[in-house]
């Protein structure tokens, strides 16, 4: 059975007796004390029959002889490896049943940790049809556009998606993840200005994405500045600056001015923006930014104990040749009609090598589709949808608290609220012990981040845990009025 693009062909398979002899279950005697289904057989290549042969070929009589003549004896066990209750290599099917028991002893909390990652419904259609799809899942890179086009459109969607919403011309084709986006945002703006050893990153990024761009800075030499962006003054030693959009505690913040003094030095800003908030945010683009980084994450991709997701990078077309990463273009082929394929390749490593704009390759082609197939299922109605209600979830949270005499911070929010308290250790454990993880932001204060699976029952969950254990005096539609 082949699959090919999602077509199933049928070939008939003729084999010889000679070619039968050497199949490992014709030409071993059974063993009703191994399961049946072992993975080696069914994926490790070489037959027992062929084995012999190479065996032969090379001069030895056995596997272990060919060990013993090729492996140095200080290395070797020279003993079975005791692997305890899984010393019996168990079957395929006997693997699943354990990881299963294994994953049922989790206890599945409702999370409002948020930081970038957020709860999602991935719609079954795309489920089915793409994330369990071979045709699609085991696809890689697509260097052969005549056999690609559909995953080739799909790719053009995603870069699409997210130009629109962040108002910059050029996209690429995914990166590995928010963090990853960022340090090669970073690494654009240091490739513009080489001769500039610092680069500014605001305290209220996401502190994962911080901690991702201070490793890849120091093989750059880069000197990065962590600090509040209302209060730093740039100079012509920093090379750009990052922000987040939303800030790491919720708050929606005006970088217009700071960006217009990091342009006024020379140097480039970057904005790490969440796609769902853009939907009723101004976008990136508009508040002056150079390059915009994120994670497509919400766009349908299940959180995944925190991987892996599509991150993006989107910036304008006079800096198309420092782009990281793969960018998909439309041609024409030879019978003048319109293709896809992988565009401006010469700044990419399989043909620049050591002079490429990044030396990381990684793309995540399989998530990008998914958020691009996510928009497309949704439209932009659909989508808009969801961020309004996600906003209006938030803000239901935060007026039930309140009526509970919890401190909110003030200003302008998407999805995060910050919550300051003086208990902010004890809320915690008494979330966690009802299932809810919230985040700690410091010793006086949490934030809490609603997403589309956030529903009514659970902000009444966590108003219990803010009254002390008990419901509040209120349900949600008292709150919502």
């Amino acid at each position: 059975v082949a699959v090919r693009q999602g077509v199933v062909m049928l070939r008939a398979l003729r084999f010889a007796p000679a070619a039968r002899a050497f199949g490992r279950r014709l030409s071993t005697k059974p063993d009703l004390f191994t399961a049946q289904d072992q993975f080696v057989p069914r994926h490790i290549g070489p037959t027992d029959g062929e084995i012999a042969r190479m065996l032969k070929s090379v001069g030895v009589k056995s596997l272990d002889e060919l060990v013993e003549k090729t492996v140095p004896a200080g290395i070797r066990l020279n003993r079975a490896l005791d692997l305890g209750e899984f010393t019996r290599s168990r079957g395929e099917h006997e693997a699943l049943v354990h990881m299963k028991e294994i994953a049922s002893k989790n206890d599945i909390a409702k999370s409002f940790i948020g930081m970038g990652y957020h709860g999602t419904h991935t719609p079954a259609v795309i489920l089915r049809n793409i994330l369990e799809n071979p045709g699609w899942y085991t696809q890689y890179t697509p260097y052969q556009p005549e056999v690609a086009q559909g995953r080739l459109e799909s790719l053009m969607n995603f870069q699409t998606l997210i130009s629109g919403l962040t108002g910059l011309e050029l996209c690429n084709a995914s990166l590995l993840d928010e963090g990853t986006a960022a340090a090669e945002a970073m690494a654009m703006c240091h490739g513009l200005s080489p001769k500039r050893g610092k680069f500014f990153v605001d305290e209220r990024v996401h502190p994962q994405t911080i901690s991702v761009v201070q490793c890849r800075a120091e093989g750059f030499g880069i000197d990065i500045v962590v600090g509040d962006y209302a209060t730093t003054k740039m100079d012509e030693s920093f090379s750009g600056a990052l922000l987040q959009y939303p800030a790491t505690d919720g708050a929606v913040l005006d970088y217009s001015d700071f960006i217009a003094q990091v342009h006024a030095v020379g140097a480039k800003a970057a904005v790490s923006a969440d796609p769902l908030a853009l939907m009723v945010l101004k976008s990136p683009a508009s508040l002056g930014a150079d390059i915009a980084v994120g994670s497509a994450q919400r766009f349908g991709v299940p959180m995944g104990y925190g991987g892996p997701h599509a991150g993006y990078l989107a910036t304008g077309q006079q800096f198309a040749r420092k782009m990281p990463g793969r960018i998909i273009g439309m041609s024409i082929d030879a019978e003048n009609k319109p293709a896809y394929r992988l565009t401006m390749q010469t700044r990419e490593q399989h043909i620049r090598r050591d002079k490429a704009t990044s030396n990381v390759c990684t793309a995540q082609a399989l998530l990008a589709n998914v958020a691009a197939m996510y928009a497309l299922y949704h439209g932009p109605s659909g989508l808009k949808e969801i961020a309004t209600r996600t906003h209006a979830t938030a803000t239901m949270l935060a007026t039930g608290l309140q009526k509970l005499g919890v401190e909110v911070e003030g200003g302008l929010y998407f999805d995060t609220i910050k919550v300051n308290s003086s208990q902010a250790d004890a809320i915690k454990a008494a979330g966690e012990a009802s299932l809810l993880n919230f985040r700690k932001l410091d010793e006086g204060a949490l934030s809490l981040a609603c997403d589309e699976t956030t529903t009514p029952e659970d902000l009444e969950r966590v108003w219990a845990v803010f009254n002390n254990g008990a419901p509040a005096p209120f349900s949600p539609k008292d709150v919502a009025g």
